[in-house]
């Protein structure tokens, strides 16, 4: 199973995650804050709140909401592909 082993406000609605595999980087999040306990993180200041469980070792805010530690990974490869392919054009 991945774990998350630390996680980071960056900016806007970006974190930066660092994964038990050894691999760690940027997730923007601003397109994926759907349904009602992702409302209250539409607020910068609240989703500037993250922080890790320390025992489900999975991204939390403080009004409950999660993500799990395989959507962030999906996520930060579908992103850095993306990224990737806008760089070669």
């Amino acid at each position: 199973m991945l774990h998350i082993k630390s996680a980071k406000y960056v900016a806007d609605y970006k974190i930066w995650v660092a994964f038990d595999d050894g691999t760690s980087g940027e997730v923007d999040l601003g397109g994926e804050l759907h349904g009602p306990v992702f409302e209250a993180l539409k607020d910068v200041t609240v989703f500037r709140k993250v922080s890790v469980d320390p025992e489900l070792e999975t991204v939390v805010w403080p009004n409950g909401a999660d993500l799990a530690p395989e959507f962030l990974k999906g996520l930060q490869n579908k992103q850095n592909q993306s990224r990737l392919s806008a760089h070669l054009l």
